[in-house]
């Protein structure tokens, strides 16, 4: 097949939002599982969204010079968050997505990004081997919690919209449970309002960008976690997603009403540390 690839222009929202819900309905639809997206508008804003916000890279794959496919990558902070990455369904198994990836993969590598992340639905097994093969590993299986928000105050956890002041006390906390910060994510969460922290003895001792599908958390202890979960007025998207091996942090969800939609897995390439603290990955990672 003639397939060639390009930068993604703005003009792309459409057809390639379009494919996106298709693709991931359609994968879904076939292991039995609610489809990530909900409609195909909601295809259309999400990958929307990305061809106009700053510091994300996308690349379109055309057939005959008709896009057929898409993969984004997040390039705000140290680390590199891929997807999402999506082929048309008549045309899947074909190695677009291959090429998709490989794509930004190379990229990263020019820019000499240190590490590369994404996440993965667990039940698909073709896109964990494609990713295993191109090198990525396995480095946690993941829970998409959802329910009624909890509205729900801890004792001696203050929660409160983040603020520009707050972004340094925010990276650091970062980088002692990660070994990096994300800082170009935050500043633009803080910016827009969506951000916010937790104080426990007067100072930071947790952050949010949103308990929510496409943001992620960062905290001292289970219980910073829990009070920004239970201070989220809801979690957006599919549901936020928490590693499963944090047995502690998943029973306490699943005991105020949470439920398990279903398993994701991240996967790194390069710079990885084992996380110091409690946390929620966002699907990027």
């Amino acid at each position: 097949m003639n397939i060639t690839l390009r930068e993604a222009r703005s003009e792309d929202a459409q057809v390639c939002g379009r494919i996106c819900f298709e693709a991931f309905k359609s994968i879904a639809d076939h292991h039995n599982f609610p489809p990530d997206l909900p409609n195909a508008e909601a295809g259309i804003a999400v990958v929307g969204s990305l061809l106009t916000r700053s510091g994300f890279y996308g690349v379109v794959a055309e057939l005959d010079g008709r896009p057929v496919g898409s993969n984004f990558m997040d390039e705000r902070s140290p680390i590199a968050g891929v997807g999402p990455i999506t082929v048309d369904p008549a045309l899947q198994n074909h190695n677009i997505g291959r090429r998709l990836m490989q794509h930004v993969l190379d990229r990263a590598a020019e820019r000499r990004y240190p590490g590369v992340r994404l996440v993965q639905a667990a039940y698909h097994a073709r896109s964990l081997s494609l990713y295993t093969k191109l090198g990525y590993d396995a480095r946690e299986t993941l829970s998409t919690m959802q329910g009624a928000p909890l509205r729900l105050a801890l004792p001696g956890y203050a929660v409160r919209v983040a603020r520009p002041d707050d972004v340094e006390s925010c990276n650091r906390l970062c980088i002692r449970v990660h070994g990096h910060h994300r800082a170009g994510e935050l500043l633009g969460m803080v910016r827009g309002g969506n951000a916010r922290v937790v104080e426990r003895g007067g100072r930071i001792t947790g952050y949010t960008t949103g308990i929510a599908f496409f943001a992620h958390t960062v905290g001292e202890t289970n219980e910073d976690v829990q009070a920004l979960i239970g201070a989220a007025s809801s979690f957006d998207g599919p549901g936020f997603l928490l590693p499963s091996r944090n047995a502690e942090l998943m029973r306490w969800c699943l005991g105020h009403g949470l439920r398990v939609i279903q398993q994701m897995t991240l996967m790194t390439i390069g710079l990885y540390n084992e996380p110091v603290g409690a946390w929620l990955p966002s699907v990027l990672y």
